[in-house]
């Protein structure tokens, strides 16, 4: 278990107003890391370029793309085109839960440009690889369930996840509305999240450097690809409306599913929720 951390100031001018400073070593990562690598010695696994990922990554793009090419050019009516959608949003999810996160974790292969083409699949499917390093490999790997600093538990005054938020009257029928509000969750990703944290240089309240050079143009091209792939080419073939609601449900789906297991990362039985000292 991490101990509860001091503050101390940073540099004005590319730290958060807090900067904060961990003291005490735990004994927790070591033994577990030390666990992990006796299991794959006794059990002689390969802990990367498994073949099982591999298989798994090709079902769950030609899912993707299956499914899309079924919803955009071949469903011939609303009633099965909403199930479609779905499906369509349930593999997108997958696809972020378990093939670009281990390309971004560096999990995926020995072989980092690997793990660079699985972890741009989130590119793929509305996201940034870039801002993922930073808002999840270093964000939340770093400050999780401290109050202030976790972007994953502050929503704002829609939510109260940690008992140091303020409450208000109606955080008492979250768990009814907010299952709504999940919904929201990729689509403000796709449609604003992102661009607002590269024009910002923030995540939160903490600085994020603007990509440059490579880094820019791959993250204005995954955007440019993911706005034709999802508006441009059906507008093409379908009344714009009819496009954004099929959007719309789809997204509310990866929403709803990714922000149920982000939360399972955070809000479950034993989790322990601080705040700095100072």
């Amino acid at each position: 278990m991490r101990e509860a951390p001091t503050t101390s100031p940073g540099p004005a001018a590319t730290a958060a107003p807090v900067r904060l400073k961990f003291i005490g070593r735990s004994t927790f990562q070591g033994e577990l890391k030390q666990r992990i690598d006796d299991y794959f010695i006794q059990t002689g696994r390969r802990k990367r370029d498994c073949w099982q990922m591999y298989l798994k990554t090709g079902i769950l793009l030609t899912s993707f793309f299956g499914l899309y090419v079924l919803l955009v050019f071949f469903v011939p009516t609303w009633w099965l085109a909403v199930p479609v959608a779905i499906a369509l949003g349930l593999v997108t999810a997958g696809i972020g839960m378990n093939v670009q996160h281990d390309g971004s974790h560096q999990a995926y292969s020995d072989r980092p440009w690997i793990n660079r083409v699985m972890a741009m699949t989130l590119e793929m499917i509305g996201g940034s690889s870039y801002l993922w390093h930073y808002q999840h490999g270093v964000f939340h790997h770093t400050y999780t369930n401290i109050t202030g600093h976790d972007g994953d538990v502050d929503v704002g005054i829609f939510g109260r996840l940690t008992p140091h938020q303020k409450r208000l009257s109606f955080h008492r029928w979250q768990h009814l509305y907010m299952w709504l509000l999940y919904g929201f969750v990729a689509i403000r990703w796709h449609i604003w999240g992102d661009l607002s944290d590269i024009i910002s240089g923030k995540s939160g309240e903490h600085p994020i450097p603007r990509p440059k050079g490579w880094d820019l143009v791959q993250f204005i091209a995954g955007k440019v690809f993911f706005i034709s792939l999802v508006f441009v080419v059906p507008m093409l073939f379908h009344p714009w409306w009819v496009v954004l609601l099929f959007y719309a449900l789809a997204a509310s789906v990866v929403g709803v599913v990714l922000t149920i297991v982000f939360q399972l990362a955070h809000a479950v039985e034993g989790a322990e929720f601080t705040i700095p000292d100072g």
